[in-house]
């Protein structure tokens, strides 16, 4: 019996290597994408990277082998942040992309995500389509002639350069931040350890080798990242920085050793932005905390709310032409950049933040509004198994601003409460978030009493 069922979502897939994951889901996964890519029209140019997970070579050989048979040249990256990922098919004017990763999850698993051409995640009903072909066993078009396969060994390099590109980095050098990064031995070290230089940064570097052998467990929580406390603490650090395995989220240690945390990170990077476009848009999901409607009010600007995902946020932020936006978990979207999360483009923008306010990391965060949130997770078989308790949360708070384009999110004055399936695990997640922990944990037991879960 698997661990885990295989997880197909707009995501993607992920599962448990050599078990729900394997060599022959791979390259079928990545053919149903290659075929309706090449179904566009044109051959079309795909770029695939892979995080460090050891599995992650024998897939990229089996993803290649079904883009390049379904009629796709495939541009391949090598180990890659999931963003520079997302740069590379920008600069290479490519049709999409594939990236063999499991973002936070535990080293025995992979997946793929797939990318578009604006190098986000596909809209809900192509992914579908695709997932329904994928499910189906029927054969996947080959292609009469197969595609080819190229190495870009320069793809980290590009990508540091477009964020170097987006700020002044020589203030920044002229300061001299010392700074403690953990990349967890993910794909983000390259990347990471290169801006830090560019930046001028006196760098420790935590988990700098790309080998997937992750020296803590990968989500970058609170409960994870005391190392990287530790090492803050010990070095006298400006600040502390830490990554998940793919480089698309980024947490914050300040320089008292104290986890800053991920829902810091966007409210830093928008504060940032604001200060030379203060009345610009910005975007965050429905479960993104209150502290970046504060921060943006502060400039005059403004926050839209779109529904979990990055690509859900992305697409927002180009109908409203967004400066900046993304989520609660550490990840910012910079458009300047590229339109997925990425974990240096939040490095680059709270380093010049410190710099330009000329302020300690502690002192920054003590002028945003404090809130308390919670975030609790539930076993879930399948996503149509919450439907009934969302209702009964509809119902149990007829006061409340309601917003169910994904799950149901009920606004209160003293807190809101977000349930939605989770599209990457087979769990529920509970998102409430109130002025102080007695608030949110009554607002918790209200949620759960009237959900009835």
């Amino acid at each position: 019996m698997s661990k885990a069922p295989l997880m197909l979502g707009v995501s993607g897939a992920r599962g448990i290597v050599g078990e729900t994951m394997t060599d022959q889901v791979v390259r079928r996964f990545a053919a149903c994408w290659g075929a309706r890519l090449a179904a566009q029209g044109e051959r079309p140019r795909v770029c695939l990277g892979r995080d460090s997970r050891p599995s992650g070579r024998d897939f990229a050989g089996a993803a290649a082998a079904g883009l390049a048979g379904a009629g796709c040249d495939v541009m391949d990256l090598g180990v890659v942040a999931t963003p520079t990922v997302g740069v590379m098919i920008g600069a290479a004017k490519a049709a999409g992309g594939v990236v063999l990763t499991a973002s936070h999850n535990p080293s025995e698993w992979n997946g793929l995500k797939l990318l578009d051409a604006f190098g986000t995640a596909p809209p809900p009903d192509l992914a579908g389509d695709i997932i329904d072909v994928f499910k189906s066993g029927a054969d996947v078009e080959t292609a009469e002639d197969a595609g080819t396969v190229t190495q870009e060994p320069r793809a980290t390099d590009t990508h540091v350069a477009r964020v170097l590109g987006s700020i002044d980095p020589m203030p920044i050098r002229e300061r001299g931040f010392r700074v403690v990064l953990d990349s967890v031995n993910g794909a983000g070290a390259a990347g990471g350890r290169a801006l830090l230089g560019h930046l001028g940064c006196a760098t420790t570097h935590l988990g700098s080798e790309p080998n997937g052998d992750f020296w803590h467990v990968p989500e970058p929580l609170a409960e994870n990242l005391t190392g990287l406390a530790d090492e803050v603490r010990r070095c006298g650090a400006d600040i502390g920085f830490a990554q998940d395995p793919d480089a698309d989220r980024l947490a914050v240690i300040d320089e008292t050793g104290a986890y800053v945390g991920e829902e810091y990170t966007l409210v830093l990077a928008a504060w940032r932005i604001l200060m030379d476009a203060p009345d610009a848009a910005v975007v965050a999901n429905l479960s993104t905390s209150r502290m970046i409607d504060d921060v943006a009010a502060r400039f005059g600007g403004s926050v839209r709310r779109s529904a979990v995902g990055e690509a859900n946020v992305a697409a927002t932020m180009r109908a409203c032409g967004a400066a900046v936006g993304g989520e609660g978990n550490g990840g910012v979207i910079l458009p300047d950049i590229t339109w997925v999360r990425d974990s240096l483009s939040g490095m680059a923008l709270i380093l010049d933040l410190m710099r330009r306010e000329g302020k300690t990391l502690s002192a920054l965060v003590a002028e945003i509004p404090r809130y308390v949130i919670v975030k609790e997770k539930l076993p879930l078989a399948a996503k149509e198994d919450l439907a009934p308790a969302l209702e009964r949360l509809r119902a149990g708070f007829p006061e409340a601003e309601i917003d169910d384009c994904d799950g149901v999110r009920i606004d209160l004055p003293e807190g809101w409460a977000h349930v939605r399936p989770s599209n990457t695990e087979p769990i529920a997640r509970i998102i409430v978030e109130a002025g102080d922990a007695a608030a949110a944990a009554t607002l918790v037991e209200r949620v759960r009493a009237a959900a009835g879960l």
